[in-house]
């Protein structure tokens, strides 16, 4: 069973008075930057190179250094 031409009117109708125009062209237009800005990622994480692992040791990645410990007090 298929909504006839009056239901659709009738729906679209009421979409209309509720939302108002220029909230649904609003509505559109997030959809497309959405939509453009998911492309825009998958197109570049195809482009990116594979992910590296970090090569720095834990021991130098830490911001105390065993010298500051003992001035410190």
């Amino acid at each position: 069973m298929q909504p006839s031409i009056w239901q659709i009117l009738i729906v679209a109708a009421l979409v209309l008075i509720l939302f108002g125009r220029g909230r649904i062209s609003e509505m559109m237009g997030d959809v497309g930057k959405g939509i453009k800005s998911f492309k825009k990622g998958i197109t570049e994480e195809d482009q990116s190179p594979s992910p590296t692992i970090d090569s720095k040791p834990a021991e130098v990645a830490s911001d105390k250094s065993p010298t500051q410990d003992k001035t410190a007090g």
